[in-house]
């Protein structure tokens, strides 16, 4: 009865703590997400306070909020105006003649349109590879395919998955499987466990077509 009693309140109390928890750690993430906007945006936040009748107790907190939704109006404007003819024509120029010649603009470019999903990702499609023309079987990530009919994937490395190998392989020893990406990157964190899933979806393509990317 008391061993009863103490698995009930262990589970009860593990359960309020996985459904506390992450929110959590949600509003602290926000909080440090405004915290760093608005030290950022400071000096005009200030200027905000010192020209407009605010209430003194959330003077600081308003203009920030004022400030941001300011930028954000601005950044929506620079993109309906970005859309005309005009306003490519004119962007365009300006990226060929200047920006495309700093130092790390590409990159930052190509990170930026990648957070904010507005080019594939190269981690959008999850295959099991056999890298070796054998029966073992790795977790990949396929990057890119050829004319030629070579696949190249990569194969991320548990628990970190941001580190890895690229390999280019035939397209007939890779076999794209119907799990998220999200399943897959568990798996790898997990060192493994978990890869059922990604096992059965594989056995449960027909073997005719496993082959086919």
């Amino acid at each position: 009865m008391l061993q009863r009693t103490k698995t009930f309140f262990r589970t009860t109390l593990l359960g309020g703590v996985i459904v506390i928890l992450p929110a959590i750690i949600l509003i602290f993430a926000f909080k440090w997400l405004f915290g760093v906007v608005g030290n950022a945006i400071r000096p005009l936040t200030t200027l905000v306070v010192d020209y407009l009748p605010l209430p003194e107790r959330y003077n600081e907190f308003i203009a920030t909020v004022l400030v941001i939704s300011v930028i954000l109006m601005g950044c929506f404007l620079v993109g309906l105006f970005v859309k005309t003819r005009i306003g490519r024509w004119i962007y365009d120029g300006f990226e060929r003649s200047l920006l495309s010649k700093a130092p790390g603009y590409k990159m930052i470019k190509e990170t930026v349109n990648q957070f904010l999903g507005n080019k594939t990702s190269p981690f959008s499609s999850v295959a099991l590879v056999q890298l070796f023309g054998n029966e073992t079987l790795a977790t990949a990530f396929i990057t890119d395919r050829h004319a030629d009919g070579t696949v190249t994937v990569f194969v991320p490395t548990g628990p970190n998955p941001t580190s890895g190998f690229i390999y280019h392989v035939d397209q007939k020893y890779v076999h794209p499987i119907a799990v998220s990406v999200e399943d897959a990157m568990r798996s790898v964190i997990s060192c493994g466990a978990g890869s059922g899933t990604l096992i059965k979806r594989l056995k449960d393509i027909p073997a005719d077509s496993k082959s086919k990317v």
